[in-house]
């Protein structure tokens, strides 16, 4: 008994592979970091989900922090820009926007440690900026401590979300919290009378309430504290 030859596959008669884009190769990455985490969202596994080559994704992504930039930009797409209606105090709907900000990054905290340096510039992130500013505007914050005051606002949104995000992966949060709560409690009042008084209230609170605070005093100081005048043009005697 002869074995039949095998017919030759044509490379014409295959499946042709989709044609690379930038906004299927984010598509892909935002998959990547969902099922796996943001340590696995590299180019060269990018390459092997997309079966090419990394050289050719060099083409639509520069590297791997415009990449990661660009995960987050996506994620930012989920970020509920007007959770609380439209009714109520200014204050209350910017704080819920920026809850709903930091809520997303909880999500995902490797994602919410590189927003800390990451810089989106897409769609979402321009949204995002647009009614934060509008809610700023609404209250009659002066513009440029708008501007200047975003940036304050969004900064410790992410640092909130990286730390909290953080903690809730570490094993030992819990022993580190006991630990910090009988240090304070059990410091002398002789040597230290500020943080004995105060220990009860350095403790207190819950991480909810904690930001609602900080929100509500970072824009009352964005509101109050001018920006610097800009510095005089340089004189020149030519």
């Amino acid at each position: 008994m002869t074995d039949r030859p095998t017919t030759p596959t044509s490379r014409r008669e295959r499946p042709a592979k989709p044609a690379l884009t930038r906004a299927g190769i984010i598509a892909t990455a935002v998959s990547l970091l969902r099922a796996e985490g943001l340590e696995k969202v590299t180019m060269r596994r990018l390459a092997q989900e997309l079966d090419t080559g990394p050289a050719s994704l060099y083409v639509y992504v520069a590297n791997t922090a415009e990449l990661h930039a660009a995960v987050l930009d996506e994620l930012l797409g989920e970020v509920e820009l007007n959770p609380a209606g439209e009714g109520g105090d200014w204050r209350d709907r910017l704080a819920a926007v920026l809850t709903s900000y930091t809520g997303v990054l909880f999500r995902h905290p490797a994602l919410a440690r590189s927003a800390l340096t990451a810089r989106p510039s897409g769609k979402h992130y321009l949204r995002l900026l647009e009614r934060l500013l509008t809610l700023l505007d609404e209250g009659g914050v002066p513009l440029t401590q708008a501007a200047w005051g975003v940036d304050v606002l969004l900064q410790f949104a992410t640092a909130t979300a990286a730390e909290q995000a953080t903690r809730s992966q570490s094993a030992q949060a819990a022993d580190e919290w006991d630990a910090l709560t009988r240090a304070v409690h059990d410091v002398p009042a002789r040597t230290h009378p500020r943080l004995h008084a105060l220990a009860e209230s350095l403790l207190s609170g819950s991480p909810e309430d904690r930001m609602t605070w900080c929100l509500q005093m970072l824009v009352n100081g964005i509101s109050q504290t001018p920006t610097p005048a800009p510095a005089p043009a340089p004189h020149s005697d030519n």
